[in-house]
């Protein structure tokens, strides 16, 4: 029976679509304290909320467990495999093939704290000192493979990290990337001739000038005008 505490738990239709592809028991070492559904909604609760693990309200499992399961399938790669299924999933339900064709290549540099050792870096580009994340999604939005390094890593270099880990197990009909201008250069030219991709460098459009922009305002003010007066 459903019972939701906070709005990350699952749902009991979510709770049979994950918990199918979770791991079964090996029936070695002791038995399990705390049900994977519950473990899980901690998980979730964790980054929805900022909340850090050792903060965890007192109705989840201890943190520790709950850290330990999220390590645990971290390594395993129980997350890639559930994020993997829900894709395919909803790519399904959308009419879509199984394996996209193409692919959306990007970064975001996110500032944290002062620990981090070598996965810490400043962005010059961005001017951000901490991480940078790295997606390859679909054109749906839908994640392919993430990775985590130095925000000091460009990204002609972090779209190697980020690849690389594609190059055997990439989708079967992956064939084309689009990509910021940031990647042109060596980061393109791997993607193409390694990879053997073809790649798209979008550039963000010119930015009006500033009288076009205020022409445009007069413009739709009048509109406006005309519409509450009745004219037009």
């Amino acid at each position: 029976m459903e019972n939701r505490r906070y709005a990350t738990d699952l749902s009991d239709d979510e709770w049979r679509c994950i918990g199918a592809h979770l791991p079964e028991p090996t029936g070695r070492g002791r038995p399990r304290l705390y049900g994977l559904r519950a473990i899980l909604d901690a998980v979730f609760y964790v980054p929805k909320s900022g909340c850090p693990w050792r903060l965890l309200p007192k109705d989840f499992p201890p943190w520790k467990s709950v850290y330990d399961w999220f390590r645990r399938w971290r390594i395993d790669g129980t997350w890639e495999r559930l994020n993997a299924e829900l894709r395919g999933r909803l790519r399904c339900r959308l009419g879509r093939d199984l394996d996209p064709s193409a692919a959306i290549v990007d970064s975001q540099s996110a500032r944290t704290t002062g620990v981090g050792g070598t996965e810490r870096g400043f962005d010059p580009a961005k001017q951000v000192e901490g991480r940078k994340r790295h997606l390859l999604v679909d054109t749906e939005g839908l994640v392919l493979k993430a990775k985590i390094h130095s925000a000091r890593v460009p990204d002609e270099d972090g779209i190697r990290l980020l690849m690389g880990q594609v190059h055997d197990d990439r989708p079967r009909r992956l064939s084309h990337l689009w990509v910021e201008a940031g990647y042109q250069g060596r980061g393109r030219r791997w993607a193409e001739e390694v990879l053997g991709l073809s790649v798209e460098v979008v550039r963000k459009p010119k930015k009006p000038l500033p009288e076009e922009v205020a022409k445009r305002w007069a413009q739709q003010w009048a509109k406006e005008g005309k519409q509450r007066t009745g004219r037009g």
